[in-house]
């Protein structure tokens, strides 16, 4: 039976752009920051403008009295009103002149708080003392980044999990985006993350995800094209042909299509899809699917193709996406393992609306796309002794 962390405080999490698996070979470590054990206390200088430093701007003054404070460290202060002019809060382009009084209270990084134990709710579908694996809500970001530095999975893990603070990312070893709901496994221990990483790049772990997405999807469908990033928009990424651009391949498969009612239009069809992973680019089942005319249902990104009668309706709040089949080696029993995840209410409530059956609203028993690639039964025999496959609730 699922067991469900601590309840969140503090404001919601917005979604934001998530990187590829950690397996990558081009995630760079080095450029998250480092853990913190304790928040700095805030320091305040005080400055009166002298003869040299008239007529210059308020940022460029600061950056010759405070010279181990970067330039735009400075103007973040101004921008948050951490620096006062005259007792008053300072202006960004401000002006300051011979006897000018001014106030800098120096504030933490918020990248220096980001690893910081907060409460967070994720229900935990299963866990020992070397694995966890967690059924991750939709809302929810994985690791803090730029725009959220805390309220997230990682943030929830330390908290539940003290000891998680010795292994590096707290165990994250890979991500679904802000807006996707389900499974994730995490490594309590430094030996079982390196043993997952080493899954994940051999692409033996197995991640099967359900989509609700516009149009008659063919019944089966591999998409094999290289992503990268979106040169108009950097928030976006798109299937590309250019020298940087990744290799990336979905696996899709229609299990059910049904028609959508929209008010003053003729039904629109919808396809109930699974999807499974060969690699884990960002985006990347969004970017596929959208590049092959179905985009997902609720995707304020990934549209193009989108009816209008789905955009004009509250169809969802967001992208349909769900990981409902997690299966992997465990790193230290060397048996296969494999848990399953309903749609959540969000997403089974408009399946159910369709025409879904209750039935097909439950966890799947197993994967629905199989593949002549290595399971993680047979890749046990290649990494340890193999015991008959378990399967785990």
């Amino acid at each position: 039976m699922a067991r469900e962390a601590p309840p969140a405080r503090g404001p919601a999490t917005q979604a934001v752009d998530e990187m590829d698996d950690f397996a990558d070979p081009q995630f760079d470590e080095a450029a998250l920051p480092a853990p913190t054990s304790a928040l700095g206390a805030e320091l305040v200088h005080r400055l009166v403008v002298g003869a040299e430093g008239s007529g210059e701007r308020l940022d460029k003054y600061l950056a010759t009295q405070l010279p181990k404070v970067s330039r735009s460290r400075i103007q973040r202060w101004i921008a948050d009103d951490a620096v006062r002019l005259n007792d008053a809060a300072a202006r960004p382009r401000a002006i300051v002149y011979a006897g000018d009084r001014v106030e800098v209270c120096e504030r933490a990084l918020p990248e220096t708080t980001a690893f910081h134990p907060e409460p967070i709710a994720f229900p935990i579908v299963w866990e020992d003392e070397t694995i966890l694996v967690v059924d991750k809500p939709a809302g929810l970001v994985v690791h803090p980044g730029a725009g959220n530095w805390s309220g997230t999975l990682l943030n929830g893990l330390l908290a539940y999990d003290p000891r998680l603070a010795a292994v590096p990312r707290a165990g994250i070893v890979h991500r679904l985006d802000a807006g996707t709901s389900g499974l994730m496994v995490v490594a309590r221990t430094p030996a079982a993350q390196w043993d997952l990483v080493r899954q994940l790049a051999a692409r033996t772990v197995v991640r099967e995800y359900w989509a609700l997405v516009a149009g008659t999807v063919a019944p089966s469908l591999t998409i094999a094209a290289a992503i990268d990033r979106d040169p108009r928009n950097p928030l976006r990424f798109r299937v590309s042909q250019g020298a940087s651009a990744r290799p990336a391949r979905t696996y899709v498969r229609r299990l059910a299509e049904w028609n959508a009612a929209a008010p003053g239009a003729a039904p629109i069809p919808v396809s109930w899809i699974a999807c499974r992973l060969d690699t884990g680019r960002t985006h990347q089942i969004r970017v596929h699917l959208e590049s092959v005319g179905h985009p997902l249902i609720g995707d304020p990104v990934y549209r193009r193709h989108l009816p209008s009668a789905l955009t004009t309706q509250s169809w969802m709040a967001r992208p349909a996406l769900h990981a409902c089949r997690l299966e992997l080696v465990h790193p230290e029993r060397r048996v296969a393992m494999g848990w399953s995840s309903a749609p959540p209410a969000d997403m089974s409530t408009w399946m159910r609306a369709m025409g879904a059956r209750p039935q097909q609203l439950r966890a799947p028993a197993k994967l629905s796309i199989v593949l002549a690639t290595p399971s993680p039964a047979e890749s046990a025999a290649r990494f340890g002794d193999a015991p008959e496959p378990v399967e785990e609730p």
